[in-house]
């Protein structure tokens, strides 16, 4: 089990490139199992069987959620590089969400919520205006922060209300605005922007500088104005899309247009986006389905 194990290490560290901490931290992690299964009378990878498997996870469930997680994470990648090699045992892998924890989706705002970080900026400057429309083109379409900050000018049509939106693995999507959102959106365009701006530039939102504003400073941005805004605690843009989305689907949108608008290829993704459940599908396809 040594010799496997470094021989593990050893094409982590060849061809994959992992660094001396992530190694140490593997290394940790799987003397930790070998001494477990050599206890148990398990000698030799090859022979572990998935109630071993099922053992050593029971084991690790004395322990914090993530370090378990990171532990039969570790486990998992031995074993799959054994299996290529035809040393590993003859049973199923731990399956990759062992120990995952539920992921935790951000509470969409209230409206009450959403106008008082919305009406935070000062629009009577460059900046404050520039603000303001930031947050309107996320909620308003829906955006992830990374789409927001890479529009480019040539991607919004006003006269068609709609913006085109490079999403994850560079698919495009069209996206309908709200007529609140194109108001400020054309606002920014005549009123701000062109203040901001200091040489010829792609990119729709500017920052002060007159160059493309950073995720992060959007990230820091909406935290300030939460928390000027008197929310319990600071978002970011995510809240924003979340709160788009949740706010689509009470209002009764259809869950395949909400998937298509966020840009999501599974339906299940906008299932869990959105908090929705089992339960809030089944109503929606009785209440639609001709011969339910």
């Amino acid at each position: 089990m040594e010799e496997h194990l470094d021989a593990y290490l050893d094409f982590l560290r060849m061809d994959k490139g992992a660094s001396d901490h992530t190694l140490s931290a593997y290394e940790g992690d799987l003397r930790q199992a070998i001494t477990f299964f050599v206890a148990n009378g398990r000698n030799d990878w090859s022979l572990l069987s998935p109630a071993d498997l099922d053992r050593y996870q029971t084991h690790l469930g004395a322990l914090a959620t993530a370090s378990s997680r990171r532990k039969m994470s570790a486990l998992r990648g031995l074993l799959k590089f054994l299996k290529r090699a035809g040393k590993g045992p003859d049973g199923d892998l731990p399956t990759a969400s062992v120990g995952r924890r539920e992921k935790r989706l951000p509470k969409a705002l209230t409206l009450e919520q959403l106008e008082r970080v919305l009406d935070v900026p000062d629009t009577n400057t460059a900046s404050g205006l520039r603000d303001r429309a930031l947050m309107e083109l996320i909620y308003g379409a829906g955006l992830r922060i990374s789409e927001a900050v890479g529009l480019a000018q040539s991607d919004v049509f006003l006269s068609e209300e709609s913006i085109r939106v490079t999403g994850k693995r560079e698919k495009t999507r069209m996206v309908p605005l709200p007529a609140a959102t194109q108001e400020w959106i054309r606002r920014y365009l005549s009123d701000s922007r062109p203040k901001l701006v200091r040489k010829p530039l792609a990119a729709l939102i500017v920052a002060d500088r007159g160059r493309p504003m950073a995720r992060q400073t959007a990230y820091a941005k909406l935290a300030g104005f939460s928390r000027r805004a008197g929310l319990p605690k600071a978002i970011g843009p995510h809240v924003l899309r979340h709160s788009y989305a949740v706010h689509l689907l009470k209002g009764g949108a259809d869950l395949r247009a909400v998937q298509e608008l966020l840009g999501h290829e599974s339906i299940a993704t906008t299932q869990v986006y959105t908090e929705m459940d089992l339960n809030e599908v089944r109503r929606r396809y009785e209440s639609a389905h001709p011969r339910r």
